[in-house]
């Protein structure tokens, strides 16, 4: 991942005739493993996350917040082809970010791309999931109360401002390309969406006061159905950075499933000593922490490693979320739903300060070929404190520019129209937000009279009798 953007925009568009649709360059397997992997990166957010926070939530939240989901995803496509893929990945504007462009044209899409035997146009598609579901994993921390129109303002703003910074700074030839292990995306993604998410779950402000303390899943089976679409996904998330279905590759998607497992087991165990009962929440939760701590080195690791990392991250986040949030006054001020700040954030900057302690010099040889610059691959105590040093100045970076962009986003759209629901549509949730709810409990999906409704408000939308 952090091959230089110059080397994606050298080649000549040649080789490709109208008759000719597999060029000498291109690599068939290569190819169709790459979509194949991108592919179930998407199906990580669609239906991945859309399930998961459809039936995490309150059952009057459900579709509200799976409707986030999916619209994140479909405006990310977008303004990724239009202007950020280049941002994120083309020539230089500013050593921070690109000059913003269209991706979208023949001779751009088809030629080959220096990362690997495959077109650009997978590198468009592979970068493009990446993004939303960056997006799509910080709403978590503002659901059951954002406005979806502030939604819809905020997702185009925070990809353009945020996230293409990010990405260029760390992977597109910017400043810290040369200096950061971050193999597929533990301080790009994950650690991008756990503080903008935390931090723009500050200016929205809390849900209702018995949300927050009253909050059950709806639906734990379609919970667990969205964790696991977001489990083997991450086959594709990890296995799919090198470009190529080789060693690098399968190492990788060995050690993804090795440290999810075990930083699942972990924090069902933790659970099981303190409080003396498994939560299937909890699980999902470990699981999703292990997902998120290999992700910056799960290529370029050994197995052993994977294990301890997987240890770690069922531990280290389990105490900040179960405990240290539970006493701390300044985690209580803000209310981070779905506790993205530490199953992202805690979790990205664990797995990147510990792929600087434990990456192997010949790994990252394979995976960057020529353009090793980490001072790990020198060899000895020195070098790998020097990188576990570049590593804290890269999470530093990464937290300090999506906490003051995320800020002043929030700022800006509270300007044009509210951030947060009013108080009536809080309480009923999914009906006033879209006018719809997810489960249809009267009639054929009729509405409930409003004498029947527990918050016993009026409905929003008048029936065609009541209109007539």
């Amino acid at each position: 991942m952090n091959t230089s953007a110059s080397q994606y925009y050298g080649l000549p568009y040649e080789g490709l005739w109208p008759d000719e649709s597999s060029p000498e360059w291109m690599n068939k397997g290569d190819n169709a493993w790459q979509l194949t992997a991108t592919t179930m990166v998407g199906m990580q957010s669609v239906p991945g996350l859309v399930i998961l926070y459809g039936g995490m939530v309150k059952r009057k939240w459900a579709v509200n917040s799976a409707s986030t989901a999916l619209y994140a995803f479909a405006m990310v496509l977008l303004c990724w082809v239009l202007w950020a893929h280049h941002m994120s990945f083309g020539p230089m504007l500013i050593p921070l970010v690109g000059k913003p462009g269209f991706a979208l044209s023949e001779t751009f899409l088809l030629h080959q791309s220096r990362l690997g035997r495959v077109p650009m146009a997978d590198f468009v598609y592979y970068q493009f999931v990446f993004a939303a579901i960056t997006v799509i994993l910080l709403g978590g921390s503002l659901l059951g109360r954002m406005n979806f129109y502030a939604w819809m303002l905020f997702v185009p703003l925070w990809l353009t401002l945020s996230y293409t910074v990010g990405a260029f700074s760390v992977w597109g030839n910017g400043f810290l390309e040369k200096y950061i292990i971050d193999y597929a995306g533990g301080y790009v993604i994950h650690l991008s969406s756990g503080v903008a998410g935390f931090t723009a779950a500050y200016w929205v402000g809390p849900r209702l006061s018995n949300d927050r303390q009253h909050f059950p899943p709806n639906n734990i089976i379609h919970m667990l159905g969205g964790a696991g679409f977001l489990w083997l996904g991450w086959t594709g998330f990890n296995g799919g950075s090198p470009f190529a279905a080789n060693i690098i590759a399968s190492l990788a998607i060995l050690n993804t499933h090795i440290c999810a497992a075990t930083s699942l087991l972990v924090w069902v165990s933790m659970d099981l000593v303190v409080y003396k009962k498994s939560s299937v929440i909890g699980a999902v939760q470990g699981m999703i922490t292990g997902l998120v701590c290999i992700t910056p080195g799960a290529g370029i690791v050994d197995p052993w490693a994977a294990v301890l990392m997987g240890a770690l991250s069922g531990s280290i986040p389990w105490y900040t979320m179960m405990v240290l949030h539970k006493k701390s006054a300044f985690f209580q001020s803000v209310d981070d739903t779905l506790g993205v700040f530490h199953t992202h954030a805690v979790a990205g900057v664990l797995g990147g300060l510990l792929s600087g302690v434990l990456a192997r010099a010949n790994l990252l040889k394979m995976m960057y070929s020529d353009s090793v610059f980490y001072a790990i691959s020198r060899g000895g105590l020195k070098g790998t404190l020097k990188q576990t040093g570049y590593q804290l100045i890269g999470a530093a970076f990464i937290t300090a520019w999506n906490a003051i962009i995320t800020s002043l986003i929030c700022i800006f759209i509270s300007r044009i129209v509210d951030l947060r629901m009013n108080e009536e549509d809080l309480e009923i949730g999914d009906d006033a937000a879209h006018g719809e709810e997810v489960y249809a409990l009267w009639g054929d999906g009729e509405r409930t009279p409003s004498t029947q409704r527990r918050w016993h408000m009026p409905p929003r939308i008048p029936s065609i009798c009541q209109r007539q």
